[in-house]
């Protein structure tokens, strides 16, 4: 039995991937002298001319608007904004994140009245606290600069764009909640006492995740598939040209929250670490560990046996006798490998 091997293998649920952690440029850039020399950059390409060119006035309108959401904060004059615009083919910088720490927001007073234990362990809950808004930014980003200008122009049909994205929107007022909850938490010193409660309630609410995962291995087969096409190919490129997208492809951004998901476990432990023995939090940062991580488990088990149905469908049996009943039924991939043939054709092997 083998299958045409038609996408790349994608890594396990327990395996992340290194996503840059950097931010736009801050407000105190912003407020720079005017006379500081400042490298010009290139004004991003308005996303209506990613493809062929139009005369479609509303598909230029919508190019304007995209250009505007990849160039906000760009406070430059027009007159500067045309001379810019004939350095279109210059690589623009990528957008960087802040990297900068929660101690270094502190006033100088709370920062001598906290100990440095308590420093670490505020870290933790404001790194955590930080990767939930790069995620709720990246998740809107997808849809706004990848999803609605392919189905606007037409690059790939509505059907095609929900299998690739999935429900991306409705994991937004997940993370959201946790945000808000963090914050109300949160003291006007910028410390939160307690974590643990709300970690606890929210956790399970991450097991929405289950569908999405389960169809990632689908979802990069058919988006590979769609790279074949030379007009999806090249709105994808210029999209990995622009600032926006801080080098990263489209599939980096759709697998941003499977690599958040197994993030949190590391985050929990690394609060708890800090946390003092006696401090009311030890116990539900325990409890919420073992959340997460039976979270984790469930999500695994549901992706692992969407990717056996994949191939399973995929089998092409030389002889229809070949078929056996008990193929059909099973949950596992134990194992697979990619062969060639005496013709040089790839097979995949169970």
């Amino acid at each position: 039995m083998v299958a045409h091997d038609e996408v790349g293998g994608l890594l396990p649920i327990k395996r992340t991937i290194r996503v840059l952690d950097v931010n736009s440029q801050s407000f105190r850039e912003q407020e720079e002298p005017s006379n500081k020399r400042v490298r010009p950059l290139a004004r991003v390409t308005s996303l209506a001319n990613l493809i062929s060119p139009v005369r479609n006035g509303a598909v230029r309108r919508f190019g304007q608007t995209i250009q505007s959401f990849t160039l906000r904060g760009d406070s430059r004059s027009p007159a500067s904004a045309q001379k810019f615009s004939s350095r279109s083919t210059v690589p623009t910088p990528a957008k960087r994140r802040s990297s900068a720490l929660w101690s270094e927001m502190l006033d100088v007073g709370m920062k001598e009245s906290l100990t440095t234990r308590e420093i670490k362990r505020q870290e933790a809950i404001y790194e955590m606290s930080r990767g939930e808004q790069d995620l709720i930014e990246d998740l809107k980003l997808a849809r706004k600069a990848y999803h609605d200008p392919m189905l606007k122009l037409s690059i790939m049909s509505e059907e095609e764009l929900t299998h690739i994205f999935g429900d991306l929107d409705a994991y937004i007022p997940l993370h959201e909640d946790l945000l808000a909850r963090i914050g109300e938490a949160t003291k006007p010193g910028g410390t939160v006492e307690h974590i643990g409660h709300i970690l606890v309630n929210w956790l399970p609410g991450l097991n929405a995740y289950r569908g999405y995962c389960s169809n990632q291995l689908a979802a990069k087969a058919l988006l590979d598939q769609k790279k074949q096409d030379p007009r999806v190919q090249d709105f994808l490129q210029r999209c990995l040209e622009s600032p926006f997208s801080r080098k990263l492809d489209l599939w980096s951004f759709l697998d941003i929250p499977r690599s958040r998901l197994v993030k949190y476990p590391l985050l929990l432990k690394e609060i708890l670490r800090h946390t003092p023995k006696d401090h009311p939090d030890v116990q539900l940062l325990e409890e919420a560990i073992l959340i997460i991580q039976g979270v984790l488990s469930d999500i695994n088990l549901k992706k692992g046996e969407s990717e056996c149905q994949y191939y399973v469908d995929k089998l092409e049996y030389l002889d229809e006798r070949q078929k056996d009943p008990r193929i059909e039924a099973s949950k596992v991939l134990l194992c697979h490998g990619e062969l060639k043939n005496k013709n040089g054709h790839k097979l995949l092997e169970f």
